[in-house]
């Protein structure tokens, strides 16, 4: 059965500006439920990250900033959110929802987080929407816990993930794999293990190219044992920030082989969903609860 972490969004009320983006969260849960892709036992509500577990990746000084709401002004803008206790809290459920994921994905081979994909935040400080990174967290937890020796973050959000690249620079046991926008956010990247910088425009054939050319041939040299997927739609056409040029099928298709690929090399995978800017929210809702039923076809 696939299991999902869900931490809603209702007691974090944001100002008029940053209601939109927010909104998919309570959305995607909703659609999946509705149209029976997911029954609503799926879902779990993920306790809050220990102190501990986040201090494998973030530093004492920030997570004392964070937990105290003590962040200076810039450092705020950095993460281009209001902060309050609430919206930490809420960053807390996210990042141990992708920890507790990763059972799950050891006992079904697929768990899924509605939120996460928090890859803009380094080990002292947030960026792009991005507090806690939490994949980076629940790689380090694998790592820490013995439970995995060689860990691949697939990360295919339009948007570098330069505080997970920055993460595990050094760190042999983790492969960093990022397809993103060459031109887009962040203007300065971080170097992951493998960048693939994408030109304004591209179409769908040559992107599905890239990534059926380059996981395989990772994983073949890197032979990992557990995968983080950040499966972005802000590669979509319709996307306000994405600048390429996917359909919403081809997204279909990416994520589908990314499964696929998983299951065949019994790697287990967690999934979180990453950024989707759309102006219109089915745009971004579709998108995302693809991903779902393509993990529902072929784990379940």
């Amino acid at each position: 059965m696939l299991r999902i972490a869900y931490a809603p969004i209702y007691k974090y009320e944001l100002p008029e500006g940053h209601r939109f983006p927010m909104q998919k969260y309570e959305l995607i849960a909703e659609q999946l439920v509705y149209e029976g892709a997911v029954q609503s036992s799926q879902f779990f509500h993920p306790s809050l990250l220990d102190p501990d577990v986040a201090l494998l990746t973030h530093s004492q000084t920030y997570w004392d900033k964070l937990t105290e709401v003590n962040l200076s002004d810039k450092e705020i803008r950095a993460i281009g959110f209001p902060i309050n206790a609430h919206f930490i809290e809420r960053g807390r459920h996210i990042s141990q929802g992708t920890v507790q994921c990763t059972e799950f994905a050891f006992q079904h081979g697929c768990a899924m987080n509605v939120a996460g994909g928090t890859h803009h935040a380094f080990r002292d400080h947030g960026e792009g929407y991005c507090c806690l990174n939490d994949q980076a967290v629940a790689a380090n937890y694998l790592l820490h816990q013995g439970l995995a020796k060689r860990i691949l973050i697939v990360d295919l959000d339009v948007h570098q993930g330069n505080g997970t690249a920055a993460l595990f620079q050094d760190n042999p046991a983790v492969f960093t794999f990022s397809m993103h926008g060459e031109r887009n956010y962040p203007l300065r990247k971080e170097q992951s293990s493998l960048d693939i910088g994408l030109p304004d425009g591209m179409e769908d054939a040559a992107y599905l190219s890239l990534l059926y050319e380059n996981l395989p041939r990772i994983a073949d040299a890197f032979q990992p044992d557990f995968v983080f997927y950040q499966s972005g739609v802000d590669i979509l056409a319709t996307d306000k920030l994405g600048r390429l040029n996917i359909s919403r099928e081809a997204c279909r298709q990416r994520d589908h082989f990314v499964f696929t690929f998983c299951k065949q090399h019994q790697l287990p995978v967690v999934v979180s969903m990453g950024g989707g800017y759309s102006p219109r929210l089915v745009d971004i809702i579709e998108a995302h609860v693809n991903t779902f039923r393509m993990a529902q076809t072929v784990f379940f």
